[in-house]
């Protein structure tokens, strides 16, 4: 299975995201899109949209989501067996405060 993720280094989303790769012990591609413009743009060309997560599983982009929506769908397609082994950080949850100021610190435009 090839995955990529489009993924913000700090960020609720794309920690849960990360953590459900952790959880089946998928191999995947954490593209950074805060960090590298390049990567951004083509997170917007290939999901249709601005918003992350996004993550592309063989050649479908699943826009825009969670953890938690993202193991939904592999569940769904049987891509993946259900295993109870735990996780680390919640996922279906936005930044906390801190990290929202932490980030706000760290000015950076792409435009």
């Amino acid at each position: 299975m090839k995955i990529k993720a489009y993924l913000k280094p700090t960020c609720g989303w794309s920690n849960g995201v990360r953590a459900i790769m952790r959880k089946y012990g998928l191999e995947f591609e954490d593209v950074d899109i805060i960090n590298n413009r390049a990567n951004y743009v083509e997170m917007v060309q290939r999901s249709g949209q601005p918003l992350s997560p996004c993550v592309e599983i063989d050649g479908v982009m699943l826009a825009d989501v969670s953890g938690e929506e993202v193991e939904n769908y592999l569940l769904s397609n049987h891509l993946v067996s259900r295993s109870e082994a735990p996780v680390d950080t919640p996922l279906n949850a936005g930044c906390s405060d801190e990290e929202h100021a932490k980030m706000a610190t760290q000015t950076l435009r792409f435009f």
